[in-house]
């Protein structure tokens, strides 16, 4: 008899986090407020079907890998440079207060000093999907308040990386004080050497297979490449230097993500990401008890008001401390008002190392699920709050006047895609005529030949939304679409417009219905390649008779 357990927990367990990301999108939430819920309804505290919790469990620990990869990929560190000025000190004043404030409260409800440090530091960290999801959709990830945002969120995701390294040695040594700094130190010691190892061996090693499984041009194998080193780098760090997977796949994605093959390494993973991220927050949903809100409502509370007034207040106070911008202070404020998968990650690794007690899980999963259902309509109110007219009869500043005078880096204004000889030829004449370009194509070799010209340049496939922002598209006011097939075409136009709805998109097309579709899909001018030629022969044959 065949034992279908393990097929049975994936598709149960995908199938209502389909249901129920669905109704959650559809009412306007997030996605992973659904999957949670799921996570409930399958879980042992509910009647009906009950999900294998311990292969959950398993598929879940991919998830968190390729979570934590995805921040080592995305971790770009000229991003932090540009607003290090507010984002270090924000983020680390706000992180410390709610850390102190959280522990202060599970101090209160007598749990030890450990638990309440995981409690307060899970409390502390925001959710990295629901802010970059919230900034996308209120078109403010281009904008100085979401670049400082982003900026105060890549300090946190450090913060968090630090926790992963310190709550093992916590756990290790918890009632004697010097054993616990002997063993902190130890733990930082390992976690030194093994970034350091992990950066050396990847920059002479993993850079040169990915580029030679690059040239073979496979989609597949190099996307298998990639899912290797995320696992492989996580199961080395748990294995043979007894750090967290998480920690491992965080520096393994920061290898990759540094290389010129990350955008398209990024664009990936995303299927795979989406998939057992949904089973990851499934899976923390199991873990939940309904029962804590009856049993424990005055700890719910207290952590909601640490999350959506303290982390919020402290917030707006340093930005404004620091004399940015309303609008800057506002975005911040809000968007870091939630908790999510960084929280759960520490308490999953609290509660496996018997630090964080059962009700401290409890109450991070209904925390989550109430901040994150919420965010969005703070976000709504931000924004009417902001688009209200001036009252004490001064005019609004401008949103760039407080700050800081070193600009963000701007890409180019114009990309293209597709090198073949008409796309090398408007990257030649535009080089020529001192216009700078972006120049995106999924072929190393045919990039090889710009990259000493001072253009920029980004391997991957132009198609996918992550590619496309590597090559500053969010910023472009214009893209060149020279690839030969329609189908390519119309797939670069729908991620082009995914990313920066108002970019003007510039097509080629080899007939009037190529044309035509290439319209319907956005394209504000198409070059007909047989209109221009037979233009071209008319304008000969008429000067020749």
């Amino acid at each position: 008899m065949h034992d279908f357990s393990i097929i049975i927990t994936l598709a149960g367990g995908l199938a209502v986090a389909l249901v129920f990301g669905w109704v959650t999108q559809r009412l306007g939430l997030s996605t992973l407020v659904g999957y949670m819920l799921a996570g409930i309804v399958v879980g042992p505290y509910t009647p009906g079907f009950v999900a294998d919790a311990s292969l959950a469990s398993q598929m879940a620990e991919i998830g968190v890998i390729l979570l934590m990869f995805g921040v080592g990929l995305h971790f770009h560190p000229q991003e932090l440079i540009r607003v290090w000025r507010i984002a270090v000190p924000g983020a680390v004043a706000q992180s410390a207060v709610a850390a102190v404030a959280g522990w202060g409260i599970a101090r209160a409800f007598g749990w030890s000093h450990g638990a309440g440090m995981v409690f307060g530091m899970a409390l502390a960290v925001a959710s990295t999907v629901v802010l970059m999801r919230m900034l996308v959709a209120q078109d403010r990830l281009s904008t100085r308040d979401g670049h400082v945002a982003v900026g105060w969120l890549i300090v946190e995701d450090l913060f968090t990386v630090v926790a992963l390294v310190m709550l093992p040695a916590l756990a290790a040594e918890r009632s004697d004080p010097v054993g616990v700094a002997g063993a902190l130190g130890l733990a930082l010691g390992k976690a030194a050497v093994f970034a350091a190892l992990v950066w050396a061996v990847g920059s002479r090693l993993v850079a040169p297979v990915m580029e030679r499984i690059a040239r073979t041009r496979s989609t597949e194998l190099f996307t298998l490449t990639v899912f290797v080193v995320a696992l492989g780098v996580a199961l080395l760090a748990a294995e043979v230097f007894a750090v967290s997977v998480a920690l491992g796949a965080f520096f393994a994605g920061l290898v990759v993500g540094q290389s010129r093959f990350g955008p398209q390494a990024a664009a990936d993973m995303v299927p795979f990401r989406d998939v057992f991220s949904a089973l990851f927050f499934v899976s923390v949903g199991m873990l939940f008890n309904p029962g804590i809100i009856a049993s424990q409502p005055l700890l719910l509370a207290g952590a909601l008001v640490i999350v959506f007034v303290v982390k919020p207040a402290v917030a707006l106070a340093i930005v404004k401390l620091l004399r940015d911008t309303q609008r800057t202070a506002l975005t911040v404020a809000v968007g870091l008002a939630q908790i999510g998968e960084f929280s759960f990650i520490l308490g999953v690794l609290g509660q496996q190392l018997g630090i964080l007690p059962a009700a401290g899980m409890d109450i991070l999963v209904a925390v989550a699920i109430v901040s994150i259902a919420v965010n969005p309509l703070l976000f709504r109110a931000a924004a009417a709050y902001e688009a209200r007219p001036a009252t004490d009869g001064t005019e609004a500043l401008p949103e760039e006047s407080a700050a800081p005078a070193t600009a963000p880096d701007i890409g180019p204004a114009v990309a293209l895609t597709g090198l073949g000889e008409l796309g090398r030829r408007v990257v030649r004449r535009c080089g020529d005529a001192g216009l700078p370009i972006s120049v995106i194509d999924p072929d190393p070799d045919a990039l090889a030949g710009l990259r000493g010209r001072g253009l920029a340049v980004v391997r991957g496939d132009p198609a996918e939304p992550e590619v496309l922002r590597a090559a500053g598209i969010a910023d472009a006011k214009m893209i060149v679409v020279t690839n030969p097939g329609l189908t390519d075409k119309m797939r670069i136009c729908i991620a082009a417009r995914q990313v920066n709805p108002r970019i003007a998109i510039v097509a080629t097309s080899g007939s009037g219905a190529e044309r035509a579709w290439l319209h319907e899909f956005g394209a504000a001018f198409v070059c007909d390649a047989i209109d221009e030629m037979t233009e071209s022969l008319v304008r000969t044959v008429r000067g020749g008779l």
